[in-house]
């Protein structure tokens, strides 16, 4: 062999082997996507999921301010009666005075 055929040879070596090196590290890019990937698929999951536990929240808070909305309507008219009551004087009362 001469010396241009061992220095040829020698360069299609280094050219394998850069070859080699860079499939190597386009498999472990390529890896780590996928890996990436099912990782935004999985947070993409959960955003979902926190979107629909929030839609269901507000849906309960709606309800909840309803009810209280209803009670407070309730306690206010049981207070008018109660004042109804105090203001007015009893039978009771009216049969003594006479």
């Amino acid at each position: 062999m001469t010396e241009s055929d061992d220095r040829l040879e020698a360069t299609v070596g280094q050219i394998a082997e850069t070859v080699l090196a860079a499939t190597d590290a386009i498999e472990q890019l390529a890896d780590r996507l996928d890996e990436l990937s099912s990782q935004v698929q999985q947070q993409g999951y959960e955003i979902f999921a926190l979107s629909d536990a929030m839609q269901t929240l507000a849906a309960n808070q709606a309800d909840t301010l309803i009810r209280l909305s209803e009670l407070t309507e309730t306690l206010q008219q049981m207070n008018a009666s109660l004042k109804e009551a105090d203001d007015s004087p009893s039978e009771e009362l009216r049969s003594n005075r006479a």
